[in-house]
Protein backbone atom coordinates (compact mmCIF):
# COMPACT_ATOMS: atom_id res chain seq x y z
CA UNK A 1 0.00 0.00 0.00
CA UNK A 2 1.79 3.27 -0.61
CA UNK A 3 0.39 6.56 1.46
CA UNK A 4 0.47 10.00 1.05
CA UNK A 5 -0.14 13.33 2.63
CA UNK A 6 -3.31 14.64 3.41
CA UNK A 7 -3.49 17.93 1.29
CA UNK A 8 -1.02 20.13 3.17
CA UNK A 9 -1.14 18.42 6.53
CA UNK A 10 1.89 16.30 8.01
CA UNK A 11 -0.54 13.36 8.24
CA UNK A 12 0.33 10.13 6.23
CA UNK A 13 -2.93 8.35 4.82
CA UNK A 14 -3.46 5.28 2.65
CA UNK A 15 -4.23 5.78 -0.71
CA UNK A 16 -7.58 4.03 -0.78
CA UNK A 17 -9.53 5.12 2.17
CA UNK A 18 -12.18 2.53 3.58
CA UNK A 19 -15.82 3.70 3.26
CA UNK A 20 -18.03 2.30 5.89
CA UNK A 21 -21.49 3.73 4.85
CA UNK A 22 -22.81 0.16 4.45
CA UNK A 23 -21.90 -1.33 7.70
CA UNK A 24 -25.03 -1.74 9.66
CA UNK A 25 -27.28 -1.04 6.38
CA UNK A 26 -26.39 -3.90 3.82
CA UNK A 27 -23.28 -5.29 5.84
CA UNK A 28 -23.75 -6.99 9.31
CA UNK A 29 -21.59 -6.04 11.99
CA UNK A 30 -19.50 -9.87 11.29
CA UNK A 31 -18.50 -9.18 7.97
CA UNK A 32 -17.88 -5.09 8.70
CA UNK A 33 -14.76 -6.38 11.46
CA UNK A 34 -13.75 -8.82 8.84
CA UNK A 35 -13.74 -5.79 6.08
CA UNK A 36 -12.02 -3.37 8.66
CA UNK A 37 -9.38 -6.15 9.81
CA UNK A 38 -8.30 -6.93 6.51
CA UNK A 39 -7.74 -3.10 5.43
CA UNK A 40 -5.36 -2.56 8.39
CA UNK A 41 -3.83 -6.14 7.12
CA UNK A 42 -3.65 -4.51 3.43
CA UNK A 43 -1.78 -1.10 5.22
CA UNK A 44 -5.08 0.29 4.51
CA UNK A 45 -5.11 2.79 7.26
CA UNK A 46 -7.56 5.54 6.46
CA UNK A 47 -11.44 4.70 7.45
CA UNK A 48 -14.27 7.17 6.54
CA UNK A 49 -17.53 7.26 8.37
CA UNK A 50 -20.74 9.61 9.50
CA UNK A 51 -22.52 10.17 11.88
CA UNK A 52 -25.87 10.03 10.28
CA UNK A 53 -24.44 6.21 8.59
CA UNK A 54 -27.74 4.06 9.68
CA UNK A 55 -28.60 6.53 12.13
CA UNK A 56 -25.06 6.00 14.28
CA UNK A 57 -25.17 2.36 14.00
CA UNK A 58 -22.26 2.46 11.49
CA UNK A 59 -20.05 4.61 14.53
CA UNK A 60 -21.53 2.44 16.89
CA UNK A 61 -20.08 -0.69 14.79
CA UNK A 62 -16.64 0.89 14.40
CA UNK A 63 -16.35 1.74 18.28
CA UNK A 64 -16.95 -2.03 19.23
CA UNK A 65 -14.57 -2.72 16.55
CA UNK A 66 -11.62 -0.44 18.33
CA UNK A 67 -12.87 -1.91 21.54
CA UNK A 68 -11.47 -5.46 20.94
CA UNK A 69 -7.81 -3.90 21.13
CA UNK A 70 -4.86 -5.30 19.25
CA UNK A 71 -3.78 -1.40 17.95
CA UNK A 72 -6.88 -1.26 15.92
CA UNK A 73 -7.74 2.11 17.41
CA UNK A 74 -3.74 3.44 16.91
CA UNK A 75 -3.37 2.42 13.78
CA UNK A 76 -6.33 4.02 12.29
CA UNK A 77 -6.70 7.21 10.98
CA UNK A 78 -10.22 7.92 11.36
CA UNK A 79 -12.77 10.86 9.77
CA UNK A 80 -16.19 11.19 10.30
CA UNK A 81 -18.68 14.13 9.46
CA UNK A 82 -21.41 16.69 11.17
CA UNK A 83 -24.28 18.01 9.13
CA UNK A 84 -27.50 15.70 9.25
CA UNK A 85 -30.22 15.56 11.36
CA UNK A 86 -29.89 13.03 13.89
CA UNK A 87 -33.61 12.67 14.75
CA UNK A 88 -32.96 13.64 18.62
CA UNK A 89 -35.97 14.94 20.07
CA UNK A 90 -33.61 16.41 22.41
CA UNK A 91 -32.02 18.95 20.30
CA UNK A 92 -35.36 20.72 19.37
CA UNK A 93 -35.43 22.74 16.99
CA UNK A 94 -31.99 22.52 16.39
CA UNK A 95 -32.35 18.75 15.22
CA UNK A 96 -32.79 20.28 11.66
CA UNK A 97 -29.54 19.84 9.20
CA UNK A 98 -27.60 22.31 9.42
CA UNK A 99 -24.06 23.47 11.38
CA UNK A 100 -23.84 25.96 14.41
CA UNK A 101 -21.36 25.87 17.51
CA UNK A 102 -24.33 24.26 19.42
CA UNK A 103 -24.68 21.18 16.61
CA UNK A 104 -20.76 21.04 16.23
CA UNK A 105 -20.22 20.54 20.03
CA UNK A 106 -23.28 18.03 20.50
CA UNK A 107 -22.64 15.97 16.71
CA UNK A 108 -19.28 15.47 18.15
CA UNK A 109 -19.80 14.19 21.43
CA UNK A 110 -22.35 11.75 19.93
CA UNK A 111 -19.62 10.38 17.75
CA UNK A 112 -16.88 9.98 20.04
CA UNK A 113 -19.20 8.37 22.46
CA UNK A 114 -20.09 5.84 19.68
CA UNK A 115 -16.91 5.51 18.31
CA UNK A 116 -15.19 4.64 21.84
CA UNK A 117 -12.45 6.78 21.38
CA UNK A 118 -11.48 10.32 22.66
CA UNK A 119 -10.58 11.57 19.16
CA UNK A 120 -11.41 11.71 15.24
CA UNK A 121 -8.16 12.93 13.34
CA UNK A 122 -10.49 14.11 10.70
CA UNK A 123 -13.78 15.69 11.35
CA UNK A 124 -15.61 17.23 8.38
CA UNK A 125 -18.75 19.06 7.65
CA UNK A 126 -20.76 16.67 5.32
CA UNK A 127 -22.41 19.93 3.77
CA UNK A 128 -21.97 23.96 3.52
CA UNK A 129 -24.37 25.61 5.76
CA UNK A 130 -24.64 29.05 4.35
CA UNK A 131 -26.63 29.80 7.83
CA UNK A 132 -24.18 29.62 9.48
CA UNK A 133 -20.43 32.31 9.42
CA UNK A 134 -17.21 31.25 9.75
CA UNK A 135 -16.19 33.31 12.83
CA UNK A 136 -18.96 30.70 14.35
CA UNK A 137 -17.62 27.51 12.61
CA UNK A 138 -13.90 28.42 12.75
CA UNK A 139 -14.01 29.26 16.35
CA UNK A 140 -15.76 25.94 17.14
CA UNK A 141 -13.40 24.16 15.39
CA UNK A 142 -11.03 25.40 16.88
CA UNK A 143 -12.17 25.21 20.67
CA UNK A 144 -12.48 21.31 19.30
CA UNK A 145 -8.96 21.02 18.63
CA UNK A 146 -7.67 22.53 21.85
CA UNK A 147 -9.57 20.14 23.84
CA UNK A 148 -7.61 17.48 21.43
CA UNK A 149 -11.03 16.05 20.95
CA UNK A 150 -10.41 16.64 16.68
CA UNK A 151 -6.91 16.89 14.94
CA UNK A 152 -8.09 18.49 11.59
CA UNK A 153 -10.92 19.65 9.93
CA UNK A 154 -12.56 19.08 6.64
CA UNK A 155 -15.26 19.34 3.83
CA UNK A 156 -17.37 17.60 1.60
CA UNK A 157 -19.88 18.51 -0.90
CA UNK A 158 -18.70 21.92 -0.96
CA UNK A 159 -18.35 24.18 -3.95
CA UNK A 160 -15.07 25.43 -5.00
CA UNK A 161 -16.32 28.78 -3.88
CA UNK A 162 -16.94 27.79 -0.38
CA UNK A 163 -13.27 26.55 -0.21
CA UNK A 164 -11.85 29.83 -0.95
CA UNK A 165 -14.07 31.44 1.59
CA UNK A 166 -13.70 28.94 4.02
CA UNK A 167 -9.88 28.79 3.53
CA UNK A 168 -9.72 32.66 3.28
CA UNK A 169 -11.28 32.96 6.41
CA UNK A 170 -9.40 30.50 8.13
CA UNK A 171 -5.70 32.26 7.10
CA UNK A 172 -7.61 35.37 8.38
CA UNK A 173 -7.66 33.83 12.19
CA UNK A 174 -3.87 32.09 11.48
CA UNK A 175 -5.69 28.58 11.35
CA UNK A 176 -4.28 25.90 9.32
CA UNK A 177 -7.85 25.79 7.69
CA UNK A 178 -9.28 22.60 5.52
CA UNK A 179 -7.40 19.96 4.80
CA UNK A 180 -9.38 18.08 2.62
CA UNK A 181 -12.66 17.83 0.48
CA UNK A 182 -15.14 14.67 -0.35
CA UNK A 183 -16.43 14.95 -3.30
CA UNK A 184 -18.52 12.64 -5.93
CA UNK A 185 -16.07 12.43 -8.69
CA UNK A 186 -15.68 9.69 -10.96
CA UNK A 187 -15.54 8.83 -14.84
CA UNK A 188 -19.18 9.97 -15.52
CA UNK A 189 -18.98 12.94 -12.88
CA UNK A 190 -16.42 14.96 -13.55
CA UNK A 191 -17.83 18.44 -13.56
CA UNK A 192 -15.16 18.34 -10.35
CA UNK A 193 -12.57 19.43 -12.43
CA UNK A 194 -13.86 22.37 -13.51
CA UNK A 195 -13.26 24.56 -10.02
CA UNK A 196 -13.38 22.07 -7.02
CA UNK A 197 -10.34 19.81 -7.88
CA UNK A 198 -8.03 23.51 -8.81
CA UNK A 199 -9.18 24.85 -5.71
CA UNK A 200 -8.18 22.44 -3.77
CA UNK A 201 -4.53 22.07 -5.42
CA UNK A 202 -4.59 25.43 -4.87
CA UNK A 203 -5.37 25.66 -1.63
CA UNK A 204 -3.50 22.80 0.18
CA UNK A 205 -7.16 20.09 0.49
CA UNK A 206 -6.42 16.75 -0.51
CA UNK A 207 -9.96 15.09 -2.81
CA UNK A 208 -11.50 12.07 -1.31
CA UNK A 209 -13.45 10.85 -4.03
CA UNK A 210 -16.87 9.53 -2.81
CA UNK A 211 -18.94 7.29 -5.19
CA UNK A 212 -15.55 6.51 -7.34
CA UNK A 213 -17.69 3.95 -9.03
CA UNK A 214 -20.93 6.05 -9.73
CA UNK A 215 -22.90 3.38 -7.22
CA UNK A 216 -21.69 0.49 -9.52
CA UNK A 217 -22.42 1.89 -12.68
CA UNK A 218 -18.48 1.29 -13.28
CA UNK A 219 -18.52 -1.85 -11.98
CA UNK A 220 -19.33 -4.43 -14.54
CA UNK A 221 -21.03 -5.03 -17.92
CA UNK A 222 -23.41 -2.70 -19.29
CA UNK A 223 -26.16 -4.84 -19.21
CA UNK A 224 -26.51 -5.01 -15.09
CA UNK A 225 -25.41 -7.71 -12.64
CA UNK A 226 -24.82 -8.09 -9.26
CA UNK A 227 -22.19 -5.08 -8.76
CA UNK A 228 -25.09 -2.40 -10.02
CA UNK A 229 -28.12 -1.69 -7.74
CA UNK A 230 -31.70 -1.93 -8.41
CA UNK A 231 -33.17 0.91 -9.88
CA UNK A 232 -30.10 1.51 -12.32
CA UNK A 233 -31.33 0.23 -15.68
CA UNK A 234 -32.42 3.53 -16.88
CA UNK A 235 -29.20 4.87 -16.17
CA UNK A 236 -27.37 2.04 -17.52
CA UNK A 237 -29.35 2.46 -20.71
CA UNK A 238 -28.34 6.29 -20.53
CA UNK A 239 -24.61 5.68 -20.48
CA UNK A 240 -24.55 2.04 -22.41
CA UNK A 241 -22.28 3.16 -25.48
CA UNK A 242 -19.44 4.71 -22.76
CA UNK A 243 -20.22 1.43 -20.62
CA UNK A 244 -20.04 -0.91 -23.55
CA UNK A 245 -16.73 0.89 -24.91
CA UNK A 246 -15.19 0.96 -21.10
CA UNK A 247 -16.31 -2.67 -20.92
CA UNK A 248 -13.98 -3.44 -23.93
CA UNK A 249 -11.20 -1.05 -23.26
CA UNK A 250 -10.02 -2.98 -19.80
CA UNK A 251 -11.16 -6.49 -21.84
CA UNK A 252 -7.80 -5.34 -23.87
CA UNK A 253 -5.90 -4.11 -20.91
CA UNK A 254 -7.03 -7.21 -18.86
CA UNK A 255 -8.50 -5.51 -15.42
CA UNK A 256 -11.74 -5.30 -14.42
CA UNK A 257 -14.08 -2.11 -14.76
CA UNK A 258 -13.92 -1.10 -10.85
CA UNK A 259 -10.15 -1.59 -10.71
CA UNK A 260 -9.45 0.58 -13.85
CA UNK A 261 -12.06 3.54 -12.36
CA UNK A 262 -10.34 3.37 -9.00
CA UNK A 263 -7.10 3.20 -11.40
CA UNK A 264 -8.37 6.74 -13.28
CA UNK A 265 -8.67 8.39 -9.88
CA UNK A 266 -5.28 7.54 -8.67
CA UNK A 267 -3.31 8.52 -11.43
CA UNK A 268 -4.99 12.18 -10.72
CA UNK A 269 -2.49 14.50 -8.67
CA UNK A 270 -5.25 16.15 -6.91
CA UNK A 271 -6.89 12.71 -5.56
CA UNK A 272 -5.46 11.82 -1.92
CA UNK A 273 -7.57 8.58 -1.90
CA UNK A 274 -11.04 7.23 -3.01
CA UNK A 275 -13.43 6.20 -0.84
CA UNK A 276 -14.41 2.67 -1.76
CA UNK A 277 -17.30 1.83 -0.21
CA UNK A 278 -17.33 -1.89 -0.31
CA UNK A 279 -20.58 -3.80 1.39
CA UNK A 280 -18.02 -7.74 1.30
CA UNK A 281 -15.04 -8.93 2.25
CA UNK A 282 -14.72 -10.31 -1.29
CA UNK A 283 -15.58 -6.88 -2.73
CA UNK A 284 -12.61 -5.05 -0.71
CA UNK A 285 -9.50 -8.01 -1.41
CA UNK A 286 -11.12 -7.08 -5.13
CA UNK A 287 -10.26 -3.58 -4.81
CA UNK A 288 -6.72 -3.63 -3.28
CA UNK A 289 -5.60 -4.52 -7.02
CA UNK A 290 -6.28 -0.71 -7.92
CA UNK A 291 -3.52 0.46 -5.53
CA UNK A 292 -1.38 -1.67 -7.81
CA UNK A 293 -2.32 -0.45 -11.01
CA UNK A 294 -0.95 2.03 -13.24
CA UNK A 295 -2.42 3.13 -16.50
CA UNK A 296 -0.42 4.51 -19.31
CA UNK A 297 -0.99 7.50 -21.47
CA UNK A 298 -2.39 5.86 -23.89
CA UNK A 299 -4.89 4.28 -21.64
CA UNK A 300 -5.80 7.55 -19.85
CA UNK A 301 -6.34 8.83 -23.46
CA UNK A 302 -8.61 6.14 -24.46
CA UNK A 303 -10.74 6.92 -21.00
CA UNK A 304 -10.88 10.47 -21.61
CA UNK A 305 -12.14 10.29 -25.22
CA UNK A 306 -15.32 7.35 -23.70
CA UNK A 307 -15.95 9.34 -20.66
CA UNK A 308 -14.61 13.40 -21.76
CA UNK A 309 -14.83 15.88 -19.04
CA UNK A 310 -15.43 19.45 -19.14
CA UNK A 311 -12.53 20.28 -21.15
CA UNK A 312 -10.06 21.50 -18.17
CA UNK A 313 -9.90 24.03 -15.03
CA UNK A 314 -12.51 27.08 -15.21
CA UNK A 315 -12.63 29.39 -17.05
CA UNK A 316 -10.75 27.79 -19.52
CA UNK A 317 -12.95 25.09 -20.39
CA UNK A 318 -15.53 27.14 -21.63
CA UNK A 319 -14.33 30.44 -22.05
CA UNK A 320 -11.86 29.89 -25.13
Amino acid sequence: MQYTYLGKSGLKVSRLCLGTMNFGWTTEEPEAFRIMDAALDAGINFFDTANQYALGRTEEIIGRWFKQGGGRRERTVLATKVYNDMHDDHDGPNREAGLSAYKIRRHLEGSLRRLQTDHIELYQMHHIDRNASWDELWNAFEIAAVQGKIGYVGSSNFAGWDIAVAQGEAKARGLLGLVSEQHKYNLLCRLPELEVLPASRSLGLGILPWSPLDGGLLAGAPSGGTARRSGDAARVERHRPQLEAFAELCGELGEREDIVALAWLLANPAVTAPVIGVRTLEQFERSLRAAELKLDEPALKRLDEIFPGPGGDAPRAYAW
